[in-house]
């Protein structure tokens, strides 16, 4: 897995274990919503202060953005998608 692959799965593991929307998570760290989920589809490369801004917006230390997955862990859940209630 590549780094910005691994960036992008552990930002959004984070970011789904605390039920933050990428919104929430982009206004608590700082940066547009819209680069956070470029991140998230590792379409962009982030610097470290990014990442450390990400970190301490997920409440984590810098190091655990960067982790490698665990044999055999599945990737990250979705969410329920969605901003606005189904309308029928």
């Amino acid at each position: 897995m590549n780094g910005r692959a691994l960036v992008g799965r552990n930002v959004r593991r984070l970011r789904v274990a605390l039920g933050l929307t990428q919104e929430a998570l982009a206004v608590d760290a700082g940066l547009d919503r819209s680069y956070v989920g470029r991140i998230e589809r590792a379409t962009e490369n982030p610097t470290v202060d990014v990442l450390d801004q990400l970190a301490a917006a997920l409440t984590v230390e810098s190091c655990e953005v960067l982790r490698r997955p665990e044999d055999g862990e599945l990737p990250p859940a979705k969410m329920k998608a969605g901003r606005r209630p189904n309308i029928v």
